[in-house]
């Protein structure tokens, strides 16, 4: 049975891009961006929505995303959704959607080189790696 997971957002960075590597030296970003959707409802006042989706980067992209952007700056990211289940220690079962990127482009220019992000970087411990690797 044929299926599709295929994601693509435009939107502005809610932070800089948080980079780590894993144990076995694989980089990893991560940034949410905010997606604004505009509508008129039935009155013809104007309405808005923002979505704020968290966005995993690999590879070389996310030092790429890491080194470049920082809060504000547009993008087009295009990817897949993955959703998660985890439960926490009260016992409660929850679900975190994140889409993991494969093509992360900037869409505006740097608007000041003295705007240089300041990006964190450390490694991921076993616990936090990802299970998957990345293509």
């Amino acid at each position: 049975m044929p299926s599709l997971n295929h994601v693509v957002l435009i939107g502005n960075l809610t932070d800089d891009p948080e980079l780590r590597y894993t144990p076995n030296g694989m980089a990893r970003a991560r940034f949410s961006i905010a997606v604004n959707r505009r509508w008129r409802d039935r009155d013809g006042n104007l309405q808005e929505e923002t979505t704020f989706v968290p966005i995993v980067v690999w590879g070389q992209q996310a030092e790429t995303c890491a080194n470049f952007l920082a809060k504000g700056r547009l993008v087009a990211v295009e990817g897949r959704l993955r959703i998660e289940t985890y439960q926490t220690e009260e016992g409660e079962r929850r679900k975190v959607a994140e889409v993991v990127a494969r093509n992360v482009q900037f869409l505006d220019s740097r608007r000041d080189e003295a705007e240089a992000p300041t990006s964190t970087t450390k490694e991921i411990s076993p616990e936090e790696g990802e299970e998957e690797v990345p293509f």
